[in-house]
């Protein structure tokens, strides 16, 4: 694998413009103002320009900005958190109105140091959320660490969609995220899928592109559609700084077209794959989707 201090020279597929766009300012203006924090910026998402200024949404943060734990592929500050803002939920709320948001993407750091995980903030977001309008929402959390009562409570609270990334393969969970489990975090989306209490929709996502082979990334996908997944999105791994994990390949366009052919086969809802995908990209637009093809499916049931 390629050192972390050095970059692989991106292909043609990587590389992208970046137009400045009014709403692009408008949008970091109203995330200033509110004192919020966004996946977008602390994880230094590609897509940020396409989002903030074409499609003028953003993935909230909660929780602060720094995480308890220090995954070798993330780029948001690790340490000991000193904050827990209970007045979070309500600027996100303000915020994701002002927008004239229609599907609100809540995500969180990881709050090890917690009880709960941070799961009683996330349940104040939705319902601060819900109070403002009729948005749906999407809750991007950790494992809580196996805490099945942090689980149930935001289960409770019934986002349209609830995800958690596996991130990667399980040969590679180790060296790639930190005090995590691959096995965990399958049982958390499988409790996810049995423990649902109305149509919350469960989620994960994946990176390619740092070190695993394509047979690896298939048993990932059989894994999670086994626990009830239905949803993934699959992306290209581009390392944030020089300070985090170098790519070890880059995936061409139609290796992603073929995950996301095997990913329906295995019988996902929605999958979306290719370069620039993330957890959230076109989050809107997936949750449509996959409305649509759940209307048209028989009932099932989660794996054991």
């Amino acid at each position: 694998m390629s050192s972390p201090t050095t970059y692989r020279r991106k292909p043609p597929w990587i590389r992208t413009q970046l137009q400045a766009r009014a709403e692009f300012g408008q949008v970091r203006r109203l995330m200033r103002s509110q004192e919020l924090h966004t996946v977008c910026e602390e994880a230094r998402c590609p897509n940020i320009h396409e989002c903030w200024g074409q499609q003028r949404t953003a993935t909230f943060m909660v929780l602060g900005s720094v995480c308890t734990r220090r995954c070798r592929f993330c780029s948001v500050e690790t340490g000991l958190p000193t904050e827990l803002d209970h007045a979070e939920p309500d600027r996100v709320a303000d915020a994701a109105a002002k927008m004239g948001l229609r599907h609100v993407v809540v995500t969180m750091v990881t709050r090890d140091d917690l009880s709960d995980g941070g799961a009683g903030i996330l349940v104040a977001t939705v319902e601060a959320i819900r109070a403002r309008g009729d948005a749906s929402v999407e809750l991007l959390t950790s494992d809580f660490a196996g805490n099945r009562e942090a689980l149930g409570a935001v289960l409770a609270s019934e986002p349209e969609i609830l995800a958690h990334n596996v991130e990667t393969v399980e040969r590679l969970t180790p060296t790639v995220r930190s005090n995590s489990s691959y096995r965990r975090s399958l049982d958390f989306l499988h409790q996810a899928r049995a423990s649902r209490l109305s149509g919350t929709k469960i989620k994960s996502s994946l990176m390619v592109g740092l070190g695993e082979s394509s047979e690896e990334v298939a048993t990932t996908l059989r894994d999670l559609r086994a626990v009830g997944v239905e949803m993934v999105n699959i992306g290209q791994y581009l390392q944030p700084t020089r300070n985090q994990q170098a790519v070890a390949r880059f995936w061409a366009p139609e290796e992603f077209a073929g995950l996301r052919a095997l990913a329906e086969d295995l019988g996902f809802l929605h999958c979306e794959a290719g370069p620039f995908v993330r957890s959230s990209y076109h989050a809107d637009s997936q949750l449509a989707a996959t409305d649509q093809r759940a209307d048209s499916r028989p009932a099932e049931r989660p794996g054991p």
